[in-house]
């Protein structure tokens, strides 16, 4: 036997908790299965589990914990009637009706299925990014460039990425170096321009970043030249990882059409997939923003396309 549902949600960031507050609300008692806390891709709450205090996000300005806030999220889609499993999907099959999800050998039929697995900030590999990220360390300047106003800061990477995080940090921070593990830039001419033109930025090239400092909040960067070996250490309170992000896609390849960079393709202003019933939000498809309220925003896009499309199959 197997459990069918109208509508399962794989995922539980901020867009998939509210494609599952919307749908709970329209009645179609959604399941959620949110991911395992120890999983580093799919966790349950997403990305912002792994943030301290989240000062963007409207409605709270006093700010919250990143934790706390999709804590409350969950709660709200539970009080509409959402039910969630902690699990992560093992595998899935799109091509008929219903569509099926497994959780290992666990078999869950649903009308129709919303894609909320998010994405994940490549990391570089140290064994204190776990304890010091949110604490020093980051992946997102415009979440918290605010939190480093005065502060000598670095930002990792060579791409257009990393050079716009760097410029947006100048307006908080006192210097901002852009450390590169090659002696020339991936990122495009005119952002390579703009970045040498601001004086709060400098530059450290042939340089690998191989160690953080600090128990609870950094406190200083260790880092090795690529060309002498020399070993130093750059006194930064700030240090923001942009070296890239990989979507959550592996268990869809195959079956949902992607862009070369792995990202699911939707139809532009919609969340519809190419396969009928199927629907993506949030940063599994969007890599152009990756805020948290615009991920919310994907969600409730998703959950009405998605109702509006089950409305149609029922007559």
């Amino acid at each position: 036997m197997s459990d069918r549902r109208e509508v399962l949600i794989i995922g539980s960031g901020p867009a998939g908790l509210t494609a599952a507050i919307y749908t709970a609300r329209a009645n179609l008692s959604p399941l959620v299965i949110e991911g395992e806390p120890s999983s580093t891709t799919d966790q349950p709450g997403g990305q912002l589990m792994l943030t301290t205090e989240v000062e963007n996000f409207p409605g709270w300005p006093e700010g919250i914990m990143g934790p706390e806030l999709m804590g409350r999220c969950r709660e709200q889609a539970a009080r509409f009637g959402a039910e969630f499993l902690t699990a992560k999907v093992t595998r899935v099959d799109f091509s008929s009706s219903p569509k099926k999800v497994w959780v290992g050998e666990t078999l869950y039929e649903a009308d129709a299925v919303i894609v909320s697995t998010g994405a994940q900030s490549l990391m570089l590999g140290l064994e204190a990014e776990s304890r010091l990220i949110g604490h020093g360390l980051s992946t997102c300047a415009t979440c918290d460039g605010f939190f480093f106003r005065g502060q000598d800061i670095g930002v990792v990477g060579g791409g257009d990425s990393a050079l716009e995080e760097a410029l947006f940090l100048t307006k908080f921070a006192s210097s901002v170096t852009i450390i590169h593990r090659r002696d020339s830039l991936r990122a495009s001419k005119v952002m390579q321009d703009r970045a040498r033109a601001n004086e709060k930025i400098r530059f450290m090239w042939n340089t690998q970043v191989t160690d953080l400092v600090g128990d609870t909040k950094l406190e200083s960067v260790k880092l090795k030249s690529l060309e002498t070996g020399e070993e130093t250490t750059a006194q930064f309170t700030g240090l923001f990882v942009a070296i890239g992000h990989r979507p959550n896609t592996d268990l869809f390849k195959g079956v949902l059409d992607m862009e070369d960079n792995g990202y699911l393709k939707t139809v532009p202003g919609r969340s519809l997939t190419n396969v009928e019933g199927v629907f993506a939000c949030g940063d599994v498809q969007d890599h152009t923003y990756r805020q948290a309220i615009t991920a919310a925003g994907s969600g409730c896009m998703a959950a009405i396309d998605c109702e509006r499309w089950l409305e149609a199959q029922h007559g």
